[in-house]
């Protein structure tokens, strides 16, 4: 097994890059948990309210075989499936009423996450447009996850009926020309017994319409996010079957789609 390569950044890689075969491409966006040096001592979280918000675990449901973009640093320090002006919390308005740092984020380490953040869309850019130009078109499948128990550890979870499994976010994409794709992912993943929604909750984030305006007809974003049924959210305790079966899904997924991608003009 070849050693995962990595995306540069200030302050370390921002992702590490396992290499794959195929059109169908995965990215983790909201997989890392952590800061880079210095940044820490600004935050006003502890390690457990952030965990919350990421989407731990989403890198390691990818399919295998397949080219995975795995990205280590929390949200909390540059979130990647938001704008540019975006991407650096603020206060709680940006970050689910939770109070991100503990006074005003320096200028000059606000300009370092906006300085990260250029550098992870240069090596996606630089990573997509290879395999562009390998197989003529691509997919990106944009794993997250979602919480489902937002009013505590103790209370009932979110009514199942507007929580599917898996909300599949296309509002990104142009449905009609990727209706192929779409229905491929949607029709295995429902085969294997997984309650999967479109655009219930999601409809894609930056990341999905980034791909869509870069790269036009050539690639189409499956924004996926799991409910954490997987783990709980409050103690962060991990259901590993779940996980496998997760991943095993998300393989068979990625054969069907990769098959859709020839059915489109």
């Amino acid at each position: 097994m070849s050693v995962p390569s990595s995306l540069p950044a200030p302050g370390g890689p921002i992702a590490f890059v396992r290499e794959g075969d195929g059109p169908v491409v995965a990215f983790a966006l909201h997989a890392g948990h952590a800061l880079r040096p210095g940044l820490e001592a600004h935050s006003a979280l502890s390690d457990a309210d952030r965990l919350r918000e990421e989407d731990p675990h989403t890198a390691r449901m990818a399919p295998e075989g397949r080219p995975l973009v795995e990205v280590v640093r929390s949200r909390f320090e540059v979130d990647l499936n938001r704008p540019r002006f975006r991407a650096v919390y603020q206060g709680p308005g940006d970050a689910w009423g939770l109070k991100v740092w503990r006074g005003e984020l320096p200028d000059e380490a606000d300009r370092v996450s906006r300085a990260v953040y250029d550098a992870f869309y240069a090596g996606a850019f630089e990573l997509l447009s290879k395999v562009a130009a390998r197989h003529g078109r691509f997919v990106v499948l944009d794993l997250h996850s979602y919480n489902h128990r937002r009013e505590g550890a103790q209370a009932p979870p979110a009514d199942p009926k507007a929580n599917p499994d898996i909300n599949l976010g296309t509002k990104r994409i142009d449905r009609q020309r990727w209706a192929p794709v779409v229905d491929a992912f949607t029709g295995c993943v429902g085969d294997a017994g997984v309650d999967v929604g479109e655009n219930v909750k999601f409809g894609g984030g930056h990341f999905a319409h980034w791909v869509a305006d870069t790269f036009g007809d050539q690639g189409a974003t499956l924004a996926i996010e799991f409910k954490k049924t997987y783990m709980d959210e409050w103690s962060g305790e991990v259901d590993e079957r779940a996980v496998a079966r997760n991943r095993a899904v998300m393989a068979e997924a990625a054969d069907a789609v990769e098959a859709a991608l020839q059915r489109i003009g």
